[in-house]
């Protein structure tokens, strides 16, 4: 009898013993069907060496059910899977599950049906179908998904079938993709350019782990430089994986892709229909054979599929903090992807204008090959960037932009050309308060202000999504017309432009407004096609935007990321200004950036001033190292929340009580965290800061293995933490 040990999809067991049926074969990775008391769970076959597990007499296994149709997890994934689930303290099962990202996709090909609109219109329309037709112009997809999209009742899109404005389409779950051609059409590079391409094109060829630390200049054309190595590995019939930290940034990519290869690359991330998400996780397991895969950009969770043929992996933006899951499985997909690289023996390239600090030790140590551009292509020069000190230039009373930089872009406007504001802080103000009773209006599920939204009227909070219309009263003292706006936001920024410069067509640029593909599509023809005098927006305008017609760049509270207790706050910053500043000058005119500030005497504004990189990362590296923080010690952060507030103290107090004695290892806390209240569970933290050689996670496991706690606290693990709230 052949009995094998399954990797089980199931909340409270993760492994069990089974026994192989006469018949049928399975092999490690083997996806499976495999009874449960009187359910059935999905499991994958695992080596039993690799997984430990209770041993079970033969005569009690339970023979597995069935073998689904797709091809065994490789031993790559597989290896991926147990290197992520260490490293970061989390099961396997939960860093698994991301690999199978698509059940339906698991039981097959066929065909299923999905509906569109067949372009009748009837005299007369209810409220609701009306919706419907209006937003599902060009859309196709299953009733449910439909209904999604228009917001409206499955029942009120399936009369419309039987009305005859909805048509049935019979859709293949398996359709092949156009293929991309690898000289569809060939750019011209500068000599930096070509001997950077000519390093990944070699190491593509050659095949074998190759990290590369591509460290350009805004505008030094580093996407064209790497997808010279992309063509070259479409050539040699392998699969390219392309991350990407923002879907803002998508659109921007698919038409430079698109331009360079003919057809646009397959996307993979959350906001994709199931049936889109089925299609395309089929196509990456199958490769790029018969219409499978090629190219796969995606958002973090791209990096766990199943590739058939993995030869390169890029990761756009590397420095971006948003390659950091802060929860469930917090894995940082900067490091991961390295990791996969290394297991699945291909190269690598981390792109990035501003890498971050550990990724340039690692250059520095000759663990990655730093590729530098350090011109911008095309002749385009550098911005000259000012510093507009707010003690000497502050703004008028109830403004918040200098006059200088409202000079600046006066002048842009009379010259035609555009001008940027960034503040990263959406809505119109972060605190909303009765000038009579001074009451602030608090989320009721988080240690956090409402902020005001005046393009919807509402107040909300950004941490848990709470929100509520603005009142008419205080509802502290009844008191009417007493609110007042603290602070600015950028929908605030946008209407003092609107103010100053009546004139000037002003796009407000953040995750509100920019929600879907289709709005980014919209901005960015309107922003190269000139209708857009003012761009004020976030984080979300500091990479990955080219407007030849954009010289002038504001950034409207420099401070505000220096702010609050961020240990990385200084680089953060750093990176996020010099992003933005990037955006400036990037076609034959000349750009020009001005930064407003309190305190220019801030190493990060004098770095960014004086245009000396080096010298900022020289003084935040001695830093880091004084403090033992990475990349020169560790740090690994341990949450305990629950809804009951003595509860967590007390399991927090437990933990801290128990913390092992180790002299490579500092353990400060438990204490409540900055967001002591987060979506209705109360919050402590302990931070450990360990050596490098320290073995972090095994004191980890070793200490809170034993404990035991109440159903209702959740202890997380967050190892190189990011976020410290």
């Amino acid at each position: 009898m052949e009995r094998v040990r399954l990797l089980v999809f199931n909340a409270v067991l993760n492994v069990l013993d089974y026994r192989v049926p006469p018949g049928m074969t399975v092999e490690p990775g083997t996806v499976v069907v495999a009874p449960l008391g009187p359910r059935q769970i999905l499991g994958i076959v695992w080596e039993a060496e690799r997984l430990n597990g209770a041993e079970v007499p033969d005569t009690k296994l339970r023979a597995i059910l069935e073998v689904l149709p797709v091809p065994p997890i490789p031993a790559q994934l597989r290896r991926l899977i147990e290197w992520t689930a260490d490293y970061y303290c989390a099961s396997m099962q939960s860093v698994a599950r991301m690999a199978l990202a698509s059940s339906a996709a698991l039981r097959g090909g066929g065909t299923t049906t999905e509906y569109r609109l067949t372009g009748e219109e009837p005299a007369r329309l209810t409220p609701q179908r009306a919706a419907a037709l209006d937003a599902l112009q060009g859309e196709q997809g299953s009733i449910r998904e439909l209904a999604e999209l228009a917001s409206v009742s499955e029942g009120v899109l399936r009369g419309m079938v039987g009305a005859g404005l909805l048509e049935p389409v019979v859709v293949d779950c398996d359709r092949p993709y156009p293929p991309a051609l690898p000289d569809f059409a060939e750019p011209e590079l500068n000599p930096g350019q070509r001997e950077a391409a000519d390093t990944f094109v070699a190491a593509v060829r050659d095949g074998g782990f190759a990290p590369f630390l591509l460290d350009g200049v805004t505008g030094s054309g580093k996407t064209e430089t790497y997808f010279e190595a992309v063509a070259e590995a479409l050539r040699n019939g392998r699969q390219v994986l392309v991350l990407l930290p923002e879907i803002a940034l998508t659109e921007n990519f698919l038409r430079r892709f698109e331009q360079r290869f003919g057809v646009p690359p397959l996307l993979w991330h959350s906001s994709l229909k199931s049936s889109e998400r089925r299609r395309a996780w089929r196509a990456i397991v199958h490769g790029p054979e018969n219409g499978g895969a090629q190219v796969v950009v995606g958002a973090r969770s791209a990096l766990f599929l199943p590739y058939a043929k993995l030869g390169l992996i890029v990761v756009d933006e590397a420095h971006e903090v948003s390659f950091k899951q802060d929860d469930g499985v917090r894995y940082n997909a900067r490091d991961v992807a390295v990791i996969r690289a290394r297991f699945e023996g291909v190269p690598v390239i981390l792109a990035s204008a501003t890498p971050a600090l550990e990724s340039l030790q690692l250059a520095e140590a000759g663990v990655y090959t730093r590729i530098e551009l350090p011109d911008r292509f095309g002749g385009a020069q550098l911005p000259e960037v000012k510093i507009v000190d707010l003690r000497t230039e502050a703004p008028e009373r109830g403004r918040w932009l200098a006059p200088r930089l409202v000079e600046e872009m006066k002048a842009r406007l009379a010259r035609g050309e555009q001008s940027l504001l960034f503040l990263n802080r959406r809505g119109y103000a972060p605190l909303t308060l009765c000038r009579h009773c001074g009451h602030r209006f608090q989320c009721p599920n988080c240690t956090a202000w409402l902020v005001e939204h005046r393009f919807s009227s509402r107040l909300a909070c950004h941490h848990c999504g709470h929100e509520t219309p603005v009142p008419e009263l205080c509802p502290e003292c009844g008191t009417a017309d007493c609110l007042v706006a603290c602070g600015p936001g950028v929908e605030r920024i946008a209407d003092e432009v609107g103010e100053l410069l009546p004139d000037a067509r002003v796009a407000v640029v953040t995750s509100d407004t920019l929600n879907s593909r289709e709005a980014v599509g919209r901005f960015v023809a309107q922003a190269e096609e000139g209708a857009i005098d003012v761009i004020v927006g976030t984080q979300l305008v500091t990479k990955g935007y080219h407007f030849p017609e954009l010289t002038l760049v504001g950034v409207v509270d420099a401070d505000l990321g220096l702010e609050g207790g961020d240990l990385r706050a200084g680089e953060r910053t750093y990176q996020q200004i010099a992003q933005v500043s990037g955006r400036a000058g990037r076609g034959e005119k000349p750009g020009e950036v001005l930064i407003q500030t309190r305190h220019p005497e801030a190493a990060v504004i004098s770095a960014l001033a004086s245009g000396d990189r080096d010298a900022f990362y020289e003084a935040e590296t001695q830093a880091r190292r004084e403090a033992g923080a990475p990349p020169f010690g560790r740090w690994a952060a341990i949450i305990v929340s629950s809804e009951d507030q003595a509860e967590a103290q007390q399991a927090a107090r437990a933990i801290g009580g128990t913390a092992p004695d180790q002299p490579d290892m500092l353990v400060l806390g438990p204490a409540p965290a900055p967001m002591a209240l987060l979506r209705g569970r109360y919050r402590y933290r302990l931070l450990i800061n360990a050596r490098r050689s320290a073995e972090l996670q095994k004191y980890l496991q070793g200490w809170l293995g034993p404990l035991q706690f109440p159903q209702g606290v959740r202890v997380a693990i967050d190892i190189d933490p990011y976020s410290f709230v």
